[in-house]
């Protein structure tokens, strides 16, 4: 039968992309692509409407078509919408088929060790995962997709557990609502690292048309035994199990805290590991524990940034408890703030967070266990925590921004003398026990919460503790900023920001000589004074940083998964008011130079 809604949208699109078409823009391919996609039989409806509502604003189709998305540091992420820039059941197909291409030429016995798929709480996450499961059907691949949503590191724990080729995860993490995302992980539990992406990468090329990938229905995987849902209750009692492996202390625990996963996937799960590990003053914000994909109650659901926090601190004002803690949407980030001595919650960052819980988990082992032991962190994060290692006569490794590296430096651990201890990053991303290779805001509220419970036994708040560690060590302050710049026309700012910054490099910033300049991208570290080349040994990325005196640093990177580029700040005085005017004057002559090469 003539469907004339859906013909007449289609008959409408068709004129749209006749008139753009022939008026002569210079850039073509766009236009090509949508009409490739308006004149497919079989366009899922809701996208066919969303591209009719759509029409008239061209600069926004010529947004969604003008190429793919693309994978980042941390997998593929992306507006929803239809478009082969936007992330729908099209562009999560063809990411799954060059997946599953890629498992089936590179893993023993892919199909039958098959894929496990978990989603969290956002808008299309169960869909996509049922599209993932459908695709590795039509090539025998079994999946095991959760019955409801689960945190990230359970995912990663989960191909471990259940020994999998490989692990899907469906997320944008703290991303605005209209976000959501597609990460992949390697059958060690692991974001895949750059050579596996890579050639999965090239996989997904090879397929020219998102619009024909083979799937099989749902009911046909249900019934040939290739889609198999995973209740869950086993894989987390599992977790739970490793969980306590991590635990430091058997103490008394008063401490007492306020808990918000942000409307996110993480609550169980934490709910159940503080409370198996003795901690029962536990106040939760329940307007923020339902299940919510427009993050209703916040601005952005990222505990990075202190908004997130509002609703604890009054739920803490209350209770007068100790800490706050508070997850992002996929369980995989964790923000605390402690109160300080007006009364008030100060929301720490993630380098003062990870330096305490750095300091508080390597005072608790036993010497013997520090022996060969290493702390990783990235480029990006404090030297703060170099120090604290160093003190406790542990190594400290570098690996570019982003999990998947300190992922990949622990499974080097399984075939050498060393052993991994801790492993973080500046973002809000920490890990202490392996059986998870990814950041975990599960083991991460346990250590906080633990560690404060002991500090507070010593009379003492995190905020004095980490007083203390300012004290011992020198006052280590970082910051970051972050230009956002959306488009076609933001990408090509932000390549022209980087080249720009290569061309002219600092030579001074805040008064300080530069000494080092570190280019990721071809490799070699320049030491300014003795005109001297080095090279570094991480592998090649977009990112420029700028080593200056006193051991202050500058380091410029574009996210891979979002439209933005973001530059980080390190400097060590001998006070808190000498390190904030130093951090500032930086920071403000950086501002001047990105406005500068963005105006001119």
């Amino acid at each position: 039968m003539f469907n004339w809604n859906r013909n007449h949208g289609k008959i409408m699109l068709l004129l749209i992309y006749k008139i753009s078409y022939e008026g002569g823009g210079n850039n073509m391919s766009w236009q090509d692509t949508f009409k490739k996609w308006t004149s497919f039989a079989g366009l899922d409806e809701d996208l066919l409407n969303q591209l009719n509502e759509r029409a008239k604003n061209e600069k926004d189709l010529e947004d969604s078509f003008y190429k793919d998305l693309e994978f980042g540091t941390g997998g593929m992420r992306g507006m929803l919408g239809p478009g082969t820039n936007r992330l729908n059941i099209y562009t999560i197909r063809k990411a799954v088929e060059g997946l599953a291409n890629y498992i089936s030429k590179h893993v023993d016995n892919s199909y039958d060790k098959g894929v496990v798929i978990a989603y969290d709480s956002r808008y299309m996450s169960q869909t996509f995962a049922v599209e993932a499961a459908r695709v590795l059907g039509a090539h025998g691949i079994k999946a095991y997709v959760f019955e409801s949503i689960r945190p990230t590191p359970l995912l990663s724990f989960a191909v471990r557990h259940l020994k999998t080729a490989a692990g899907i995860m469906i997320t944008a993490s703290h991303n605005p609502p209209e976000y959501n995302g597609f990460k992949i992980y390697n059958e060690d539990g692991g974001q895949v690292p750059l050579r596996e992406a890579a050639a999965i990468i090239e996989e997904v090329n090879k397929i020219e048309d998102e619009l024909n990938v083979s799937v099989k229905s749902q009911d046909e995987i249900e019934r040939e035994g290739l889609l198999e849902w995973v209740g869950g209750e086993n894989v987390d009692q599992a977790y739970l199990q490793q969980l306590k492996t991590i635990r430091k202390q058997d103490k008394d625990n008063t401490v007492k805290i306020v808990f918000t996963p942000l409307h996110g996937t993480s609550y169980d799960l934490i709910m159940r590991g503080l409370a198996q590990s003795g901690f029962e003053n536990i106040y939760v914000v329940e307007e923020q524990a339902n299940l919510d994909p427009e993050f209703s109650t916040v601005s952005s659901p990222n505990p990075e940034e202190h908004q997130a926090f509002e609703m604890a601190i009054k739920k803490g004002l209350e209770k007068d408890a100790d800490i706050l803690i508070g997850s992002d949407p996929d369980g995989d980030r964790l923000g605390v703030a402690v109160k300080n001595k007006e009364g008030s919650y100060q929301v720490l960052t993630g380098n003062q967070l990870g330096s305490l819980l750095l300091d508080y988990t390597l005072s608790q082992q036993a010497p013997s266990a520090l022996e060969n032991g290493q702390v990783i962190k990235t480029i990006v994060t404090t030297e703060m925590g170099r120090a604290i290692a160093s003190h406790y006569g542990v190594n400290t490794m570098d690996t570019l921004t982003g999990f998947k590296f300190i992922g990949e430096k622990i499974k080097e651990f399984e075939s050498n003398e060393k052993h991994f201890l801790f492993g973080y990053e500046e973002s809000y991303g920490y890990l202490i026990g392996d059986f998870v290779r990814d950041k975990d805001a599960v083991q991460a509220a346990l250590a906080a919460c633990e560690a404060a419970n002991y500090w507070k036994a010593q009379g003492k708040s995190l905020l004095e503790a980490l007083d203390t560690l300012y004290e011992q060590h020198g006052y280590y302050l970082e910051g970051m900023e972050s230009l956002t710049l959306k488009g076609k026309d933001g990408a090509e700012q932000i390549e022209t920001i980087m080249a720009d910054i290569r061309k002219q490099p600092f030579e001074q910033l805040g008064e300080l000589d530069v000494i080092a300049v570190e280019d990721y991208h071809s490799s070699e570290r320049i030491l300014a004074k003795e005109n001297k080349q080095e090279a570094i040994d991480l592998p090649k990325e977009n990112v420029m940083k700028f080593l200056l005196e006193n051991d202050a640093w500058v380091c410029f990177r574009p996210s891979g998964t979002e439209p933005k580029i973001k530059s980080y700040f390190g400097v060590k005085t001998k006070s808190a008011t000498d390190s904030k005017l130093l951090l500032e004057k930086i920071q403000t002559e950086v501002e001047k130079r990105m406005n500068n090469i963005i105006n001119a």
